[in-house]
């Protein structure tokens, strides 16, 4: 058997590994009462074992390295996502303090920027005047950037699906631009990632054999994908010839940061603290239009998969980075705007999309 053929086999055994194994930890976490209670904020109606991330993380650092992936460079993306697996499940167990979470979203964060090397350098010619370079800031700011996707995705995570399937397209289109660069050991991981992830939806997104989601991610796993998605955006837009310039991962990174922007301004505006919790996130708006938590993801993870395309399909066609970079300011602030009156924003989606039977 050849490398590559090798190599492709890891994917494969990500995905039965963690098809096979949530239903065990399912049932181990029923049988211990460690679920996810319905109430407030929450949309589903019986408790549920938030226990994605407690599979999904191992099987990847496992797979990860019995692929050939050399320790040396990848243990601070490892112990980063063991990490935040760690203070995940804690909070979903028992609810600790916000500043303890955000220690260990720090901790994880320092891990893969300072010992993993993992870091925005530069963001590319992103207003037309030549490169722009981040200098001595460049360690802070990719340390801030990552703690914001961990947020942005943990955010996401609202209803069945949408943080899975929606972090599922962005490594998708992590992993095109690795196959068009020829970037190997990138796809592998990238593939070991989404595989583990496909086995996880298989009980966590709506389809016509499954009408609610038997199992979530918890902090855990959607704290871990946002680790990821930053460690493999950084990674992949280094060096002199990156895999992917930075305003392309932008794109593909879109919709939760686009989202967390538009909740932090508006609550602002409201005379609120911007972490404050509420139910007028993006997919809250489908939800409070009367759309079903089945379509609204749909929708949402078809939205997100266009706007990676737009990244991606734009840096391939040698679309000028700072048209790319202006295009995604205009998206932003039009989404910030509709995202200030919750109220508008429903109006519109119900204007487009007709209302479901059964919006839950």
């Amino acid at each position: 058997m050849s490398g590559a053929m090798l190599q492709s086999v890891f994917p494969l055994l990500s995905f039965f590994a963690v098809l096979g194994l949530v239903p065990l930890a399912r049932k181990m976490a029923l049988s211990l009462g460690f679920v996810d209670q319905p109430g407030g904020r929450k949309d589903h109606a019986q408790p549920t074992p938030p226990v994605g991330g407690l599979v999904i993380v191992p099987v990847f650092i496992i797979l990860s390295a019995l692929s050939g992936a050399d320790p040396a460079g990848q243990w601070p993306f490892w112990a980063g996502l063991a990490v935040i697996m760690l203070a995940g499940a804690l909070d979903d167990r028992y609810a600790v303090s916000p500043r303890w979470k955000f220690l260990a979203q720090f901790i994880a964060a320092l891990l893969i920027v300072v010992f993993g090397n993992a870091r925005v350098v530069s963001l590319g010619d992103l207003f037309g005047f030549g490169t722009v370079w981040l200098g001595f800031m460049h360690i802070p700011f990719s340390v801030i950037a990552s703690i914001l996707l961990i947020n942005a995705i943990n955010l996401i995570d609202g209803i069945d699906g949408l943080a899975g399937g929606k972090s599922f397209i962005a490594l998708f289109w992590m992993l095109a631009a690795c196959l068009v660069a020829g970037a190997g050991e990138q796809a592998v991981s990238i593939g070991i990632m989404m595989a583990a992830l496909a086995g996880f939806l298989v009980y966590n997104m709506r389809n016509p054999l499954r009408r609610k989601a038997s199992v979530f991610l918890g902090d855990a796993g959607s704290m871990a994908l946002g680790l990821s998605l930053a460690w493999f955006g950084m990674t992949l837009g280094m060096g002199s010839n990156p895999v992917i310039v930075p305003i392309a991962v932008a794109w593909i990174l879109a919709l939760p940061i686009m989202d967390t922007c538009a909740q932090f301004a508006r609550r602002v505006a409201q005379g609120r603290h911007p972490f404050s919790a509420d139910r007028n996130h993006f997919h809250h708006h489908f939800i409070n239009a009367g759309v079903s938590v089945a379509r609204a993801t749909a929708i949402i993870t078809l939205i997100g998969f266009v706007l990676g395309m737009i990244g991606i399909g734009g840096m391939l066609l040698g679309v000028p980075e700072y048209v790319l970079a202006y295009a995604w300011i205009v998206t932003i602030l039009a989404h910030i705007y509709m995202s200030l009156r919750p109220a508008r924003f429903r109006r519109v989606v119900a204007f487009f999309l007709r209302r479901d039977e059964e919006p839950s």
